[in-house]
């Protein structure tokens, strides 16, 4: 009988197998997907979701995103930025900062939710990851941080918020989804030279991006 801890192992590799048939092919994702626990940004009492193609609720209305569209959204942002300085907006459960700090990026992550902020820092802080996170509306950025080399909206945004189009530096990459409340296209936008460049692919449904540049927290 397999011990947790290789079981556990066991169902990570099973998800990276899952990963590679939906067509996630860049080895560094795959390899971070490998070495990040999933399972610890989960409670005990659904710790057999944590491996799981689907996502789940983490409270006060928000979720952990299925691993399919976390490792697209950093397939996204790997292919146009291999390494610096990444905001990403939304820490949430904490699980893509987790990904994006194994790939060697510094990632300054704000999220909204007081409680989300603590318990996605007290796991990050266990792991050891090279992550600064803070509670705010991460809409307007970090100002104080920026310029960055790569952000990543994991919150559905009614259109591009122009705060975090300012915040980017050159030949930086932001990747965001951005359409209704039901349903947004993944969006990736890289500032070349004086402007920038826009790429739109697959539909997703992400909870929203509440800000001053996103949704009005009145109307969820």
């Amino acid at each position: 009988m397999k011990k947790p801890g290789q079981l556990l192992e066991l169902r990570r590799r099973e998800m990276v197998a899952t990963l590679k048939r939906f067509g996630i092919a860049n080895r560094r994702v795959l390899g971070a997907f490998l070495e990040v626990p999933r399972d610890l940004f989960f409670d005990g009492a659904a710790l057999e979701l944590a491996y799981r193609d689907g996502a789940y609720p983490i409270g006060f209305g928000q979720t952990i995103s299925q691993p399919y569209t976390v490792a697209c959204m950093t397939s996204l942002l790997v292919e146009r930025c291999v390494s610096g300085k990444v905001l990403e907006v939304g820490t949430g459960s904490g699980y893509q900062a987790a990904i994006l700090a194994v790939l060697g990026f510094s990632v300054f992550s704000v999220e909204r939710v007081v409680g989300l902020y603590e318990r996605a820092g007290a796991v990050l802080g266990r792991l050891g990851l090279d992550v600064v996170c803070r509670c705010g509306d991460g809409s307007l950025g970090w100002v104080d941080e920026a310029p960055f080399d790569g952000v990543l909206v994991t919150a559905g945004a009614p259109g591009v918020p122009v705060s975090l189009l300012e915040q980017l530096g050159p030949g930086g990459c932001m990747v965001l989804p951005v359409g209704d409340c039901c349903s947004q296209k993944m969006t990736v936008i890289c500032r070349l030279g004086g402007g920038f460049g826009r790429e739109v692919f697959e539909e997703f449904s992400f909870v929203p991006l509440v800000g001053k540049e996103g949704w009005d927290e009145r109307v969820f």
